[in-house]
């Protein structure tokens, strides 16, 4: 077993700032993108698990026309993932880039409140996930450049955890609006807009830039001429390993259907749809409390097993819930989830981060993205005819059958 560095070098242009968060031992930049992070998250998800019983019972969607507007807002997320991390490599940016995603998705989620049609939440959908799809790999580039080595486990484990803390401030408050003071969902995607209003004034003027390597200098051009580097320049022995693990996150992503199909399950088997923001917070609660401690694990023990480990306790989840005759199995199960989530989400980051360089590490973070998102919708339109074709169990199975393919695949790197 090979174990990492604890303390290499700061990254080019990395600097020790102090941030809001002075008792935790990461750079003020990580923080600050976790607190953004935090309050972006508690905007989409106040509204996020409202959304199947607002688009089935508020505006009569099937779960066809669902599974469409999930798999599609994925799957536009997944192509300007891919570009948007090329972009920021060429542009030797991060924070526009990044800045920009989290503005555009902030400024379209509170229209969901005046949305008549399910054909109005798909684009609205597309906008937000397309938002997302422009920030993510700047962002996870910008945190990784901000960081020691040593330290990426912890740093993308930390904005996990400030990440999935805000969808537990999230559906905390949609709860408390829906069930105690009896607000409509429409009121709650009013409401959402104003965390969304501090991510857009964080993002653009809390967080600091961190520009990656000039590149090679040419002995043609004037000393401290940057010579523009090809996209995916550096990568060297380590491309075979990337390739693979695309390759295992694709096999993975094609049964990872929409997590909002979880929720229709367990509405299925009897829970009320009232309670799902309540079951997001079970789920997120579990989410925010491991993803640090995991992803600082991670900088000390090889990464690819807790991966691995976390596609086979979903693969646990997904069997359950294609098995379960009961609502109870939903609330059991989806502490695991949020396990399963903590397992994976910053320490896949943080392993990618081990293998791509940083003048190309934007470039590698789109593609990962788009892998892990471009099966998003024949998985979520799949996973819909799955379920009125067959049964609603038949999805969960597929799902648990692919993940456990997946570790398998990743195993072998």
């Amino acid at each position: 077993m090979t174990f990492r560095p604890t303390r290499p070098a700061l990254a080019p242009g990395t600097k020790p700032a102090r941030g809001p968060f002075s008792f935790i031992n990461l750079p003020g930049n990580v923080q600050m993108l976790g607190l953004v992070a935090l309050c972006n998250d508690a905007a989409s998800e106040a509204a996020y698990w409202l959304l199947p019983q607002f688009l089935v019972g508020t505006l009569g969607a099937g779960t066809m026309a669902f599974g469409l507007i999930e798999g599609a807002a994925e799957s536009l997320a997944s192509f300007i993932r891919l570009f948007s991390g090329l972009f920021s490599d060429r542009l030797r940016r991060r924070k526009p880039v990044a800045a920009a995603g989290y503005t555009l998705a902030n400024l379209a989620k509170p229209l969901l409140a005046i949305s008549t049609s399910w054909r109005q939440v798909f684009w609205i959908r597309l906008t937000d996930r397309g938002s997302k799809g422009l920030r993510a790999p700047a962002r996870d580039a910008l945190i990784a450049d901000s960081v020691d080595a040593g330290q990426r486990g912890a740093a993308f484990g930390f904005h996990q955890a400030m990440d999935t803390a805000g969808a537990i401030v999230g559906p905390l408050s949609a709860a408390a609006l829906v069930l105690v003071l009896h607000a409509s969902a429409r009121t709650v995607f009013w409401l959402a807009g104003i965390p969304g209003l501090i991510t857009i004034l964080l993002a653009w003027f809390a967080v600091k830039e961190v520009r990656p390597e000039a590149g090679a200098k040419s002995s043609k051009m004037g000393a401290g001429t940057a010579v523009p580097r090809p996209a995916f320049a550096g990568l060297g022995e380590h491309r075979g390993r990337l390739i693979l693990m695309f390759i295992a996150l694709g096999v993975f992503a094609l049964g990872n259907s929409s997590d909002l199909f979880l929720v229709l399950r367990a509405e299925n088997l009897g829970m009320r749809a009232a309670f799902a923001p309540l079951l997001g917070l079970v789920f997120n609660t579990i989410y925010t409390s491991l993803s640090w401690p995991l992803g600082s694990l991670s900088d000390r023990a090889p990464r690819r097993w807790l991966v691995v480990g976390g596609y086979l306790v979903y693969a646990a989840v997904y069997l359950a819930f294609a098995l379960a005759r009961h609502a109870w199995i939903a609330w059991a199960t989806f502490p695991v989830y949020g396990f399963y989530y903590a397992l994976t989400e910053g320490v896949m980051r943080a392993w990618i981060a081990d293998l791509a360089p940083q003048q190309s590490r934007a470039s590698v973070y789109g593609v990962f993205n788009w892998v892990t998102a471009v099966a998003a919708l024949p998985a979520s339109l799949l996973a819909g005819w799955l379920w009125r074709a067959y049964s609603p169990s038949a999805p969960f199975a597929l799902g648990a059958a692919l993940a456990a393919a997946a570790a398998f695949l990743l195993l072998m790197i």
